[in-house]
């Protein structure tokens, strides 16, 4: 039981997901501290609100006499949010780690291209075949 749990924490995946979600937890905080320093200030600008949470707020009348409170500057601060997690994961992590792995591939493609290429199943198949065939006497 132990082993194989061992097996599960050391491979490769599992490693990069806990590194992937510190990663992201920190750069949500900078990311939260970006939108609250700076977006949050230029949304003030244009709209008569101090954030992206109070801004663009619709407000109807609901059938039961209260009103219901549409917080569409809210979604436009998670999405703004989430975006900028995003480019910045994929910039800092992503593009390195791809380029890392093609550099490695074009490693491996040019000794692999040293080595003679090995006949596939099914070519070595047709050669049985055929020299299956030139074994049988003709009648």
């Amino acid at each position: 039981m132990i082993q194989g749990f061992k097996e599960f924490i050391l491979r490769g995946n599992v490693i990069d997901l806990a590194v992937a979600v510190v990663i992201g937890a920190a750069f949500t905080a900078i990311v939260n501290v970006i939108v609250s320093a700076f977006i949050n200030p230029l949304i003030s600008l244009f709209f008569a609100a101090d954030s992206l949470d109070e801004a663009l707020e619709v407000t109807v009348p609901t059938l039961g006499g209260g009103e219901a409170t549409f917080a569409f500057g809210a979604i436009i601060g998670a999405i703004i949010n989430f975006l900028a997690v995003a480019v910045v994961v994929y910039f800092a992590f992503v593009m390195p780690m791809n380029r890392a792995k093609e550099r490695a591939e074009a490693k491996k493609g040019i000794a692999a291209d040293e080595e003679p290429a090995l006949p596939t199943e099914q070519e070595l198949l047709v050669q049985i075949r055929d020299a299956l065939q030139a074994q049988k006497p003709t009648t």
